[in-house]
């Protein structure tokens, strides 16, 4: 029996359901990292770099499979199947401003030391992002990336309580090539 004095409340009053804005602070939400992409920074995009030498891979080889736009990893023990078909970089643990973790492959100077300005413009982006909060554009006029750093004081990065070991994990799952049978060098010696 009611009072009729005193109404039951609607159990649909939608002031009663509405959520408050910090909501996901007290329900216990727990950001997952299942992806980890592998890519250079957009041209738009502020970036750091994590500057402990334990979150970055040097030298790595990499096979850049522009028609699927995927990034494989290889394993030293296979590189001999893939002559010429590999790149070899350093793999930096980045995140943009939005908080996307990402892995950013700078190549190296090639066998006799050389660097074209591309390479070595892009791996002093990397240097001066483990420091303040830069983006990285290419200019065609200058055969370059232009490197601009922030003008504000922005916050530093929140990294992700992940191992390297992990990113790497989650960035290459698909995308290891450990074997000189592996679907990608056979597809790449013509084999498939």
């Amino acid at each position: 029996m009611t009072d009729s004095t005193n109404p039951a409340p609607n159990p649909f009053d939608p002031a009663a359901l509405r959520l408050s804005q910090s909501f996901t602070d007290t329900v216990g939400v727990k950001k997952l990292l299942t992806t980890v992409p592998v890519r250079k920074p957009n041209r738009q995009e502020w970036v750091r770099v994590r500057s402990e030498n334990s979150f970055r891979l040097t030298p790595a080889a990499i096979i850049e499979v522009s028609e699927d736009r995927e990034v494989y990893l290889v394993r030293p023990d296979v590189l001999a199947a893939v002559p010429g078909e590999f790149a070899t970089v350093t793999l930096f643990t980045t995140m943009s401003r939005q908080g996307t973790l990402f892995l950013w492959p700078v190549k190296l100077p090639n066998n006799e030391g050389r660097h074209n300005e591309w390479h070595r413009s892009a791996a002093e982006g990397a240097e001066r992002a483990m420091k303040r909060w830069v983006r990285v554009t290419s200019s065609m006029s200058l055969r370059a990336y232009e490197i601009s750093e922030a003008s504000g004081e922005l916050p530093e990065p929140s990294w992700p309580e992940f191992s390297f070991q992990e990113i790497l994990k989650i960035a290459f799952r698909d995308r290891l090539v450990d074997r000189p049978d592996h679907p990608l060098v056979q597809r790449l010696q013509g084999i498939v």
